[in-house]
């Protein structure tokens, strides 16, 4: 229960249907789909259409998507990998040939084919109730009259100019002053609202062939790319099988590899051995075997994680009880490893988040991303399409399971949770922010099922994530938790940017409560009808 002497903010209660999101505008837009007829699955799509124009640096119709979708209330998981691959004519080899000896961040070479808009249709076209046509309506909207530039959406715009200094497209469009715009400025999209209405009129075809299409590789192969219009047209999202781990009477599901959601399994697998309740939730004891299960699980996600089509990823063995047995195994209560122990398998050769349930409890987490802030920094001149730089996550190394290969997907960190018990869902849940969304994911489900936390107090809770050798603190982890992580060994940076962002919807199937959550971290909120 929050203590009302202090800023925070409630959960919402309701029951004909909740939508969470980054951005007050999406959050709205989805309960309106929701009061016109509409379904989860309409009400997600409208709400990310409408975040791909007024979060630019975060998603893109030049992005990827992943969803995973319960329908009905049931446990019956249902999962969607609309990432995008690598042009038939990438190999390591001909890109060695022009100079490159790793993927860069920017410009033509990391820019994957985006993959959200066929997933997007897709998507609605299995399960949804309204035509792509009809959602995209109030991003159009948006993108041609424009919205004011939220708080959180200016901070990270001025952060990213970087980005925005690799194409002059990217600055004529994101830039509009010389500057990045100022809260409460109105930001206006005309080029993408027209490209968005052509999707509307034409389906995917309006995006990958036509056009569109053509803007896009003409400006890629401009820069050096070695995109096709082949490559576009050939665009295919697919619904596979999600992947899933028991948590302490719950099931937690994830999208599979390419994606990182085997991360936060491994990692809840580890952390299942061990007493969370009995810990301080803000405790140094908590943190350090959270940060250590994730040194661990990330270790196996930079050696295995790849294309399922390309490598044969062992997820079996990776989310098996004797492996977790053998990595829980590496971890000293009181001391931080110092070198990480080889695996036991041996190896065979930025984003928005938001989730909605609906009053039929259909219940979909969905996730879109362009990687970095605003992407790989290329803007497509005629259709203003922001594209991603996904093919960043590449490696040039043959032996390697995640190497560069014709019509490859990369390893994805984009990834949407939903946790099920007793035959229903009962949470779906994500949390973004890049490389951190597993220990995101792995933090915000042990603070709701160890420490009993609702949605809300669970994303509120303090966040902490290790990466290259350091772990990175939020200024909210007590001093004293950080001494203790100190005499544990871990060497300690407090962030100087919030950890993520996320959303969540708890469902009680008792009584038909939905409880939503939204990340004070970002603009956002989560409403209900």
């Amino acid at each position: 229960m929050r203590d009302f002497h202090l800023p925070g903010r409630s959960p919402v209660f309701a029951t004909g249907g909740v939508a969470a999101t980054s951005h007050p505008v999406a959050t709205v837009t989805a309960l309106d789909m929701l009061r016109d007829g509409g379904n989860a699955v309409d009400a997600a799509v409208a709400a990310c259409a409408v975040l791909c124009v007024i979060e630019p640096h975060m998603t893109a119709i030049g992005g990827d998507c992943f969803a995973l979708l319960a329908k009905g209330g049931g446990d019956e998981v249902i999962a969607l990998n609309g990432s995008g691959r690598a042009p038939a004519a990438a190999t390591p080899a001909r890109l060695a040939e022009l100079g490159l000896s790793e993927i860069p961040q920017f410009g033509p070479h990391p820019v994957t084919v985006p993959g959200c808009v066929d997933a997007w249709a897709r998507l609605v076209d299995a399960h949804g109730r309204k035509s792509l046509g009809e959602l995209l309506a109030p991003a159009i909207r948006c993108a041609e009259e424009g919205v004011p530039v939220a708080p959180r959406v200016a901070h990270d715009w001025a952060r990213d100019l970087v980005a925005l200094d690799q194409d002059e497209n990217a600055r004529r469009i994101y830039l509009p002053e010389g500057r990045p715009p100022k809260v409460g400025e109105i930001f206006r999209q005309p080029l993408l609202a027209e490209t968005l209405r052509r999707i509307a009129e034409e389906g995917r075809a309006g995006f990958y062939e036509g056009p569109v299409a053509e803007d896009m590789v003409s400006h890629l192969n401009a820069l050096g790319g070695l995109h096709s219009l082949e490559d576009f047209a050939r665009t295919e999202a697919s619904f596979v099988a999600p992947i899933r781990t028991s948590y302490r009477g719950h099931e937690v599901y994830e999208c599979p590899p390419n994606g990182q959601g085997i991360v936060a399994l491994i990692m809840l697998n580890i952390l299942s051995g061990y007493d969370l309740a009995g810990l301080d939730p803000l405790g140094a004891e908590r943190f350090h075997l959270e940060m250590e299960a994730g040194r661990l699980a990330f270790r196996d996600r930079n050696t295995f994680i790849a294309d399922p089509d390309e490598y044969a990823v062992p997820v079996a063995e990776l989310l098996s009880e004797e492996y977790a047995a053998d990595l829980r195994g590496h971890i000293d209560r009181d001391k931080a490893m110092g070198a990480l122990p080889p695996s036991s398998i041996p190896v065979h050769r930025d984003t928005v988040y938001l989730t909605v349930v609906d009053g039929e409890r259909n219940a979909i987490s969905f996730i879109n991303s362009i990687f970095g802030g605003f992407g790989s920094g290329v803007v497509a001149p005629k259709s203003g399409v922001m594209l991603q730089n996904r093919g960043h996550s590449f490696r040039l190394d043959p032996t390697h399971p995640n190497c560069i290969a014709p019509r490859k997907r990369p390893m994805h960190t984009i990834i949407p949770g939903m946790v099920c018990r007793d035959g229903h869902a009962v949470m779906p849940f994500g949390v973004m922010g890049g490389h951190y969304q597993p220990y995101g994911h792995t933090h915000l489900v042990t603070n709701v099922i160890d420490y009993g936390m609702d949605v809300q107090e669970g994303l509120d809770f303090p966040r902490a994530e290790h990466q290259n050798g350091i772990l990175r603190a939020e200024p909210t982890v007590p001093h004293e938790t950080i001494r203790g992580l100190e005499a544990k060994g871990h060497k300690i940076e407090r962030s100087t940017d919030p950890l993520g962002g996320g959303q969540a919807i708890s469902i009680v199937p008792e009584s038909g409560l939905l409880i939503g959550g939204s990340d004070p971290r970002k603009d956002g909120c989560a409403l209900g009808i």
